[in-house]
């Protein structure tokens, strides 16, 4: 069954982080990035390049489709109509092991800002939250590696 993925990149701050992202991205087929939120985009408003994003993303922002939108809670009504699963990748007690989720035809990844992760009203909005188990004494991973690490194992690439 050939998948519709779509990544969201919420409040990402890290430039670096957004275009390993996008590589990510291009490597798992997803069909398009929307950054919401204050997450930076690959041309800025003045219509140029961001090469902080270009250096990490290495052409797959030209690649992978991508929209910016200011309204996450927007976003997501608007998917749910066109019956998209919301599943975000993220710690929470609600949450459920990444190897162990259930796909449908069309979902939605959703990651959140670097140190606050996804807001709660957000994820009270997400069919689904999965987080990816913690073994060392550090509570979590980078996002843009969190991203790589769920999105591999969850569409099985």
């Amino acid at each position: 069954m050939k998948r519709n993925s779509i990544l969201i990149l919420h409040d990402i701050r890290s430039a670096q982080n957004v275009g390993a992202m996008f590589r990510t991205a291009d490597a798992v087929e997803i069909n398009k990035i929307y950054l919401t939120g204050y997450t930076p985009a690959p041309i800025d408003r003045f219509g140029k390049k961001r090469k902080d994003i270009a250096k990490s993303a290495l052409g797959a922002e030209e690649f992978v489709s991508w929209e910016s939108k200011k309204s996450l809670p927007n976003l997501l009504t608007k998917l749910k109509k066109e019956k998209f699963k919301i599943i975000a990748i993220e710690q929470d007690k609600n949450s459920v092991d990444y190897k162990k989720i259930k796909l449908q035809e069309k979902n939605v990844f959703i990651v959140g800002t670097e140190v606050t992760g996804i807001p709660k009203n957000i994820l009270k909005k997400c069919d689904l939250i999965t987080e990816i188990p913690m073994k060392g004494k550090k509570e979590s991973l980078n996002v843009s590696v969190a991203c790589g690490v769920a999105l591999f194992r969850i569409l099985n690439i």
